[in-house]
Formats: structure tokens, sequence, C-alpha cells
């Protein structure tokens, strides 16, 4: 594609190149994360159709396969239901030179497992006080760990669901969760401001990025990652993320529009 064709192809060029930029800087950081042996756990969150996938999509395109794994767990088996609720998380964390990241997590039971009515309130009260700890067992281990939330208005997520109930590509996409999604809208927004306001912390701290825009989060998320990550040969001026896109939550956010209530 040229600079000089239409609009709309200068805007994919220029994503194009971006991201083929961002992705060479995810391959020279974990040549040196194989090297010093670092443990990377990254965590994206968000509701249906927020843009989870495409983002992790991209994150690992050209990346060791032997040293990156994403982890998107089924439901729970009936055993595993009566065992500790993070003991099936813990078999997947990375060890020493490893990139892993989670497409849904943990906090599951805060989102959709609370809003659903697959566990207790009880169980959601002792997820979000046991939350944090957990993090900081998983920080002091020497795992570095980023928590991401893909935001996305009501709209944009109606227009996303009904795009892929007729794409017969994303035919594995969809679930009987997604279609009652809009629906439970409120409760998944009041479900997340809970979950942000109760396991933000210092030593794990959530990142919200705006994801309406699905090419403008994912070059942004990206450049945020990299810019908190350490390795060799960095180009800076590639990693200057947009802080209206990506920025680390504070409760007042809630409430200054930054986010789709």
């Amino acid at each position: 594609m040229s600079e000089t064709g239409p609009p709309g192809d200068a805007a994919e060029h220029r994503y194009r190149r971006d991201l083929h930029q961002l992705q060479i800087e995810l391959v020279k950081f974990q040549r040196r994360l194989i090297a010093r042996g670092y443990r990377i756990l990254v965590l994206i969150e968000g509701r249906d159709a927020a843009g989870k996938d495409g983002v992790i999509k991209h994150i690992i395109e050209h990346l060791s396969p032997r040293e990156t794994r994403v982890v998107a767990l089924p439901a729970p088996t009936s055993e595993q239901r009566t065992a500790w609720y993070f003991q099936r998380f813990v078999a997947h964390l990375p060890a020493a030179a490893e990139f892993v990241l989670f497409n849904r997590s943990w906090y599951n039971r805060a989102g959709v497992e609370r809003v659903m009515g697959f566990c207790s309130e009880a169980e959601v009260a002792i997820f979000l006080e046991d939350a944090p700890i957990f993090e900081r067992m998983l920080v002091n281990s020497g795992i570095h760990l980023f928590k991401y939330y893909l935001d996305i208005d009501r709209r944009e997520q109606a227009k996303r669901l009904a795009e892929r109930r007729r794409d017969p590509l994303s035919q594995w996409k969809t679930s009987p969760i997604d279609r009652v999604a809009l629906r439970h809208w409120a409760d998944y927004t009041h479900a997340r401001d809970e979950m942000l306001r109760r396991t933000n912390s210092p030593h794990a701290p959530w990142h919200i990025v705006r994801a309406n825009d699905k090419h403008a989060a994912r070059l942004n998320l990206i450049r945020h990652l990299l810019a908190h990550l350490h390795y060799r040969k960095k180009e800076h001026d590639l990693l200057r993320f947009d802080p209206a896109i990506v920025f680390a939550f504070d409760e007042a956010r809630l409430n200054d529009g930054s986010m789709a209530g």
C-alpha cells in the first residue's frame, strides 16, 4: 500500500508499519528474556468482544513458540470446583525464560462467574480479598506481572457481537454467554468497577486500555508493555504510548468519562 493512496489505505499502511516495528521490539525483548531467564505474565481481561484475542495474536505472532504460551482455560471441571480456586491457574504460571499471556484469568470469578451466577457472592468476596495476596506472592517470587483491562462501550460491543455471529470464520468465538452479554451490561459494569477497585495494588496495578479502536488499542498496549520491560537496544521513540488510550487505573476514572459506563 502507498501513503499516496486513499486515506483508509494510508491509515492501514501506518498501522501495519507500526505493528511490524513493535513486533521487532518484542522479538528483541524475548531474546533478552531468554538470556536472563525472566518470567513474564500478562493478563488480558475485558468484556466479550473487547479484542482480547486480537491483541494476544499480534503480540505472539513472531515470538518463539517454545518460550511463549497463551493460556485460555475452559470452565472448571467438577473436581476443580472443589479445589482451591487459584490452584488450576498455578500450573500455567511462567517458568524461567517464559512469556505467558492469560486470555482471561482468575478474574473470571469477579466477572463472568459472578454475573452469570456460576459462583456465590461469598466466593466472590473471598476472591476479592485473596487476589491481591496471591498476586503479591507471584511478584515476590520474581514474576513480572502486567494486568490490562480492555474497555469498550455498549454500542461497540453490540456491533462486534453482531459481526461475530455473521462471520463464518468467527463462529468458534460465539457462546451462550456472548448472547446475553448486552442484557447484562449494567451487571458487568458493576462487577468490573468493584473488581478494579478491590484488586488494584502497588505491586500489581491495573492498566485500562480504551479499545473501541482495535488498531489503536493493540499498538498502545504493546507500546506500554515494552516501555515497562528491560532489554538492550530499545527504540524508545517507538514506545511512546497514548495516555488517553492506556492509563493506570484510578477510582476517579470510573466517573470522569474515561471508561464505558
